[in-house]
């Protein structure tokens, strides 16, 4: 490995030993975490004076930024303010950014490498665009959302954004769970690209159905470029081939894993077989780094809890099974994945890398 390699994988952190182990962390606290043999589990970040329950990560240009909630109303209502912070990647912090309401989607824009990050995912959204070399926030906001809800997360195809469409005001909903965006101004507009009742092919069974989304969250591109959604609530993904193109249709993955069904938060697609995955534990208030000897490209992984159990597991998109790589995480949030190899690709939403962004 030389040094340039060796500098990307860098972390300070204490380590946990291979198998079952306790992770001491930082101030004296512990968290029980095991840990399939394959693996390896270091602690990135932890919250800081001031705040609080890391959630979305995204990474641009050797630097990580996780956004922190800080326990605040996810809705807005109480007028308080998340952060974003910026970090090397030893998990030195380089800045903290202040946004008003509660952060929840966190994206890096591939075309303008600017970051995007999304607030009030319950009600009364706003988008903060972020340029992380002169630190200069640009806020935008929306009117009346279609679904009663707010929005939660984005991702970028072909030059638009979507995003999420996240707590739905109705039983069944037949609002859109994923809008386009566009701008105006301040403002932001949307229209609908998949609407909360579409029709779904279940793809255990085979079986045609219409889909009932209840709670839209997470999302990210596939390598292929088609969109995955997570509705989280109701323990499926749900993932949008061809988007935005006349064959455009749904697949329905519920979710299983050894705990039952499965609330899945972010996925990831491993870009490359070099590198590491972030994960947020958002009330344990840790960002954990999972190394590898190496990835295989192209392999998802998503954060999950089944019944009590916090768990990231290695999904299995065909089946919807999801095997736990590390146990032991109270409620396992945000993602990422920092590529260490000699050629970076830089795959939009589905990847990360030290020298290439979202």
């Amino acid at each position: 490995m030389n040094a340039a390699k060796f500098a990307c994988f860098v972390v300070t952190s204490i380590a946990l030993g291979l198998g079952s182990g306790t992770a001491v962390l930082a101030q004296g606290a512990t968290a029980s975490l095991k840990v399939d043999p394959h693996y390896h589990v270091t602690v990135f970040a932890q919250s800081g004076s001031g705040y609080s329950a890391p959630d979305s990560i995204a990474v641009l240009h050797h630097h990580v930024f996780v956004g922190y909630g800080n326990n605040i109303a996810p809705d807005g209502t109480d007028g308080k303010s998340s952060n974003i912070v910026e970090y090397t990647l030893s998990g030195e912090v380089v800045h903290v950014y202040t946004v008003v309401g509660h952060n929840d989607g966190l994206k890096v824009n591939p075309i303008t490498h600017e970051l995007w990050a999304m607030q009030n995912e319950d009600a009364s959204p706003n988008l903060v665009i972020i340029n992380p070399v002169t630190h200069a926030q640009t806020v935008y906001t929306f009117g009346p959302t279609p679904h009663g809800g707010g929005y939660d997360d984005i991702v970028f195809l072909n030059g638009a954004a979507y995003f999420s469409a996240s707590n739905p005001a109705n039983n069944p909903n037949t609002a859109p769970a994923i809008v386009k965006a566009t701008f105006s101004g301040g403002m932001i507009d949307v229209s609908p690209f998949m609407e909360a009742n579409v029709q779904a092919t279940d793809v255990v069974t085979g079986q045609s159905l219409t889909l009932n989304l209840q709670d839209p969250d997470s999302m990210t591109l596939d390598p292929n470029g088609n969109i995955l959604l997570d509705s989280q609530a109701d323990a499926e993904l749900l993932l949008v081939r061809h988007p935005g193109k006349p064959s455009q249709s749904v697949l329905q993955i519920p979710l299983t894993s050894p705990f039952g069904s499965a609330q899945a938060d972010d996925t990831l697609f491993v870009p490359n077989s070099d590198g590491f995955i972030l994960v947020s534990d958002t009330p344990a208030n840790v960002v954990y780094v999972i190394h590898k000897g190496a990835f295989a490209p192209g392999s998802a992984y998503t954060a999950a809890v089944g019944g009590t159990t916090g768990f990231v597991g290695r999904l299995d998109l065909e089946w919807g099974q999801l095997t736990p790589i590390v146990t032991g995480l109270q409620s396992p949030h945000g993602m990422g994945f920092v590529s260490t190899g000699e050629e970076d690709d830089d795959k939009g939403d589905s990847g990360h890398s030290c020298d290439a962004h979202e």
